[in-house]
Parts: C-alpha cells; structure tokens; sequence
C-alpha cells in the first residue's frame, strides 16, 4: 500500500508540479476546444495522452529506448506549441462530429515525447528494481487523476467564460492557445 501511495502521488505531483507546468500547458490546449457535451471525447484524448506517456516510460525502464533528453526538452515545447498551433487553425469550426483519427495519434504521440521527458528520472527511481510494471501503472494512475482535474479546471472555466461572460467559444480557443504560445516561447528559446 505504502508503494501505490508513492507512485500515485509521484504521478499526481508530475502533472500538477508549479515547475513542471508544460503538462498543464499541453492539456489546457487539448482541452480548450472543449464543452462539458464533449467530456468522452476529451476524456479519450486525456486517456491517449496517459497512454502514450506510460508507453515511453515502459521502453525506457526496459531499457528499450533511450532518447537525448536535450532533444526530448525541446521537442516537449514543441508539441505543445503545434497543439496550440492546431488550436488556432481551427477555432470557430464546428469539429464536434469529426472523428477522433487525426488528433487521437497526435496526442498519442505527444504523450510519447512527454513521457520520454520524465524517463530518466522515472528510471532512477525504480533503479534495477525486479518489479516494475505495476509501479508505471500506479504512477499512470496518478498521471490520469491529475489530468482529469485539470480538464475539469479547464471546462469549468472555459464555461464560466462562455457563459457568464459572453465569451464566444472561437475566442476562448483564440486566446488560450495563444496565452500558451506566448509560454512556451521562453521555454523553446532557453532549450
């Protein structure tokens, strides 16, 4: 119980870190374009994204993969920045009906570069431990519960705005992805 409380918060911690506040960055891009109507689409993305990251992290505490992580620093700023991109290339058309296709390997993607931005890390915590899947999913576990809130945070917000204070739904996707590219312009130049 002691490593399922670790783990858990070691991936509740990853997300939310005020540091590390690129996978916040990420998800309110993803879910900018967002209602509450659309929670199982979003969901789904959020779960890829859990997915995508876990995966890196599986190749890596296996040591089936090894990426620079000067590479892997830059990249992750990147992905953020064409979701943002994407963001802005779509706001004000209705994708409510389109399939998942596209934006669900994308993120699945994402969620890899991510991940590979935490493996060393991740790896030198489990160190040669004999057991290590079911930490990776304890550590997925927490990852998703962090996500979630912040998605949730996210539609709350994006509600309020819209509701409240008359905001179009275009304009709410306009002016958070570009907030975040406005973030992650600092992060691209330092890397």
């Amino acid at each position: 119980m002691e490593q399922f409380k670790l783990f858990l918060e070691l991936g509740l911690t990853h997300v939310l870190d005020i540091n590390g506040y690129d996978h916040v960055l990420f998800l309110m891009v993803l879910a900018a374009p967002y209602l509450f109507s659309n929670w199982k689409k979003i969901l789904l993305l959020v779960t890829v994204f859990t997915v995508g990251h876990t995966l890196s992290l599986i190749l890596a505490a296996f040591e089936v993969v090894s990426v620079k992580s000067s590479l892997v620093e830059f990249l992750i700023p990147v992905t953020i920045g064409v979701a943002a991109v994407y963001n802005i290339i779509t706001a004000g058309k209705n994708q409510t009906n389109d399939k998942v296709g596209v934006l669900f390997f994308t993120t699945l993607f994402f969620g890899v570069i991510h991940g590979l931005g935490f493996s060393n890390y991740f790896r030198m915590i489990i160190g040669r431990s004999e057991e290590k899947i079911v930490p990776l999913l304890e550590f997925a576990l927490g990852i998703e519960i962090a996500q979630v809130l912040i998605v949730v945070a996210m539609l709350i917000l994006a509600t309020l705005f819209q509701t409240f204070l008359r905001v179009t739904r275009k304009d709410w996707v306009l002016v958070v992805s570009s907030i975040v590219i406005g973030l992650i312009i600092p992060m691209l130049l330092e890397r």
